[in-house]
């Protein structure tokens, strides 16, 4: 999947060992760049979908927003590039026909 980032910082952070690893801890950085391989490496949403990663839809005010874990409590937020984000009649998201992701935050919600 193509993968873009909402800010220049976020960027830059993912793109620079170091500052990843003085930002976010050795732990936290492992399971991000695996995060983002998984979806780099997927052709659509739906073949990670049951990776180990926990990747699902949020809900309420983070409607039409993803995440998926790193380490707890954190997780990396993402929106489909898609506009509008592909649906059925019901209003569920096709997760196969989602094939970039924009990277929104990495973020403790709860």
């Amino acid at each position: 999947m193509k993968i873009t980032f909402r800010d220049k910082r976020l960027r830059g952070l993912i793109e620079n060992n170091r500052k990843l690893l003085k930002e976010f801890g050795l732990v936290r950085s492992k399971k991000l760049i695996l995060r983002l391989t998984q979806l780099e490496d997927a052709m659509n949403l739906e073949e990670v979908r049951y990776l180990p990663g926990n990747y699902h839809e949020l809900q309420h005010n983070r409607k039409g927003q993803w995440s998926c874990d790193l380490d707890q409590p954190y997780r990396l937020v993402f929106t489909p590039m898609e506009d509008p984000i592909p649906a059925n009649e019901n209003g569920q998201f096709i997760w196969i026909e989602i094939t970039g992701v924009e990277i929104l935050e990495i973020i403790d919600y709860h």
